[in-house]
C-alpha cells in the first residue's frame, strides 16, 4: 500500500472516536497509524494510505463523528519524518540546535512538522499529539542554526490557519541534557 497522505481526526468523545475509527478502517484500505484517547477526554485518530482512500475514510470518520468533531486534516504528500516522528522520538548523533513549535491544534504540529523538513534541512526530533499535555501538541527538529530557523518559520506559515501557535524557539548549541530530556 502506498502511503503518501495522512488524514488526522480529533473528537470530543471516546466511544465515538472508537466507532469512528472502525468505521474508517472498514470503508477505505488505509493503515491505522494511532488511534488512542488522551486528555482533555479527547480522542484522536491518524491514518495513512493513498490520497482517495484516506479522503474516503476521513470522511467517513467525520460522517460518524459529526457533532463530536473537533478538528480534521487530510495531508497529501506528507514527508515520511513526519510519520515516523509521531509519537516517536530520535536523538541525533550530532548535537545540532534544535526549534521547537507549540501548538493548541495537533493538526497544527502535523502541518508544521510537514512543511518544516520540506522547507530545509532538518530532522524531526519528535512530535508529541496531546498525550499527557492537555491537548496540546509540539514539534522538535534539529539541523543547523539557520535551517532551524528557516524550518520553524516555515512550519508556523503552514500552520497559521490551522492551529494557534504558542511558542516558538531555536536554540543553538542546546546542552546534551536538553536532547536527553526529550526521550521518554
Amino acid at each position: 500500500m502506498i502511503l503518501d497522505t495522512i488524514g488526522f481526526l480529533e473528537l470530543t468523545s471516546i466511544s465515538k472516536g472508537i466507532d469512528a475509527v472502525d468505521a474508517m478502517l472498514k470503508i477505505a484500505q488505509v493503515e491505522l497509524i494511532s488511534a488512542k484517547a488522551s486528555c482533555p477526554g479527547k480522542y484522536y485518530i491518524i491514518i495513512a494510505g493513498n490520497v482517495d482512500s484516506v479522503n474516503r475514510s476521513i470522511a467517513e470518520g467525520v460522517r460518524i463523528g459529526s457533532a463530536h468533531m473537533v478538528g480534521q486534516l487530510v495531508l497529501p504528500r506528507i514527508s515520511e519524518q513526519v510519520v515516523k516522528g509521531i509519537n516517536c522520538t530520535e536523538i541525533p548523533d550530532e548535537l545540532n540546535a534544535i526549534g521547537v513549535m507549540e501548538y493548541y491544534s495537533c493538526a497544527g504540529s502535523i502541518l508544521a512538522a510537514d512543511a518544516a523538513v520540506k522547507a530545509a534541512d532538518v530532522k524531526i526530533m519528535a512530535i508529541r499529539l496531546a498525550t499527557a499535555l492537555a491537548g496540546k501538541s509540539y514539534v522538535v527538529i534539529t539541523g543547523d542554526t539557520a535551517a532551524c530557523q528557516q524550518a520553524v518559520e516555515a512550519g508556523i506559515t503552514a500552520a497559521k490557519e490551522e492551529a494557534l501557535l504558542i511558542h516558538k524557539v531555536v536554540i543553538s548549541r542546546p546542552r546534551k541534557e536538553v536532547f536527553e530530556s526529550l526521550v521518554y
